[in-house]
């Protein structure tokens, strides 16, 4: 027999937490349905303790950075400390005992295993039926992709998941993939005593991002001495207690292979031609407000619009809002942020100078230097950045900036509010900059578009 709810929501992720929480709130009977961990992957292998790993990371490489600054200093790296911070204090082992009592204390129900849709308004988990009188929300996540390379399949290779998780820092790496994921752990890896190489099959690191924040964030990379391959494809791979990695060139051993080439979702395995949506797409479409098809709202990475948990979350708020039938704002992503967190920080917001050549009629761009902002002559040392604008030259707003540096996170926190609100660009020229701040290296590059 079915059980009838209001909402099922497939995939408790940050989104799907956060939309069944709501809706639990405003008293509707909500079923969530998850085979992993509640709270998804952000707080037990993504977000949460990687960036852990960074913390400590960097800390490591601020030590070394002292005899230049103030004095003399020795470091021996441990990861002991960082493997039991995320162990004990990020992840409680791996259990989601806190999200579910959490979850639960919102009047929602929790139900464990693989959802499907097997009819409109049906949810299969098992051998139990739900019957969802209101709203399906899909929310499933994503799995980490792995290419089909000659010989991969079989050997013992790690995803994030597994990098996370170690209790010792492997003597050599390499890295597949100079993505987010590839360079973050490569340097926290190389900071820590490994051999890594990284190997990406595209002509830069980070791919999507500016060309110019990949050449800062490569000579970073180098100077660390982390071996830099890219527009190198790998063609085989072996596994005979080390790792042989093969590309057209070269061949590369280590104790150890990540691999951090992206990430997918398998729409058939969700059910979701059973409502008539397209089961081989990589995505599913959605309107402002999350909207798939007639009773299901999707949200988070499935919907093509960034693998972040803050995208995840924006999301949530907007279709349990129309689930509830309130007054929505349609979805808006011009603004959209995204942050690597290497030393240097990459931050992103909005439209690359690529995508914005490719929309618009006239585009106009500007790039100040960290290292020749004051902040960046006191900072000395890791100093490495830049701030790259991108205007549409038409309406003089800007559509897109790169902040790259210690602080490039939040440096691109108040351009993130200049593209959202389209400022215009003589406005924000007349800002005030407090001295001597990181954010002062904004100022040049908007006086840059603000000439004639």
């Amino acid at each position: 027999m079915a059980d009838e709810v209001d909402v099922v929501v497939i995939g408790m992720g940050p989104g799907g937490e956060d939309v069944a929480a709501r809706l639990g709130r405003a008293g509707l009977s909500v079923v969530g349905v998850e085979s992993r961990l509640v709270g998804g992957e952000c707080p037990y292998y993504a977000c949460i303790p990687t960036k852990i790993m960074v913390r400590a990371a960097d800390a490591l490489a601020e030590a070394r950075r002292v005899p230049e600054l103030a004095g003399s200093s020795t470091v021996r790296p441990d990861w002991s400390p960082v493997a039991t911070r995320i162990r004990d204090e990020a992840t409680t082992g791996w259990n989601d005992e806190i999200a579910v009592r959490r979850f639960e204390g919102t009047g929602g129900r929790l139900v464990r295993g693989v959802g499907r849709i097997t009819a409109p308004g049906e949810v299969t988990v098992g051998e139990q039926v739900l019957r969802a009188r209101r709203a399906i929300v899909l929310n499933p996540g994503t799995e980490p992709a792995v290419p089909p390379i000659e010989g991969l399949a079989g050997t013992p290779f790690w995803t994030n998941r597994e990098a996370v998780s170690i209790e010792k820092v492997p003597q050599s790496l390499v890295v597949l993939g100079g993505g987010p994921v590839g360079l973050e752990f490569a340097q926290v890896f190389a900071r820590f005593g490994s051999e890594v190489t990284i190997i990406e099959a595209q002509s830069q690191l980070l791919p999507l991002s500016e060309p110019e924040a990949a050449e800062v964030i490569t000579d970073r990379l180098l100077a660390e001495e982390v071996r830099v391959r890219v527009g190198s494809a790998v063609q085989r791979v072996s596994y005979d207690g080390l790792f042989q990695i093969s590309t057209e060139g070269e061949q590369f051993e280590a104790d150890h292979l990540l691999v951090a080439t992206g990430r997918r979702t398998d729409l058939g395995a969700l059910g979701v031609a059973a409502v008539g949506l397209d089961d081989t797409a990589r995505t599913i479409s959605v309107d402002g407000r999350m909207r798939a098809t007639d009773g299901v709202w999707a949200i988070g990475d499935v919907t093509g619009h960034g693998a972040f948990t803050h995208t995840s979350v924006y999301q949530s708020r907007i279709a349990a809002a129309d689930i509830l039938g309130e007054q929505v704002t349609p979805a808006d992503y011009r603004a959209m942020p995204s942050v690597t967190f290497t030393d240097p920080e990459v931050a992103t917001v909005g439209l690359t100078e690529t995508r914005a050549v490719a929309e618009l009629d006239r585009v106009r761009t500007a790039i100040s230097r960290l290292p020749e902002s004051t902040r960046g002559f006191i900072h000395k040392i890791g100093n490495e950045g830049l701030v790259k604008l991108v205007a549409d030259g038409d309406r003089g707003v800007l559509v897109g900036a790169t902040a790259v540096g210690p602080s490039g996170g939040e440096i691109v926190g108040a351009l993130a509010v200049a593209v959202h609100a389209e400022v215009p660009i003589t406005r924000l020229s007349e800002m005030i900059f407090a001295y001597p701040t990181f954010h002062r290296a904004i100022e040049p590059a908007l006086d840059e578009l603000a000439a004639p």
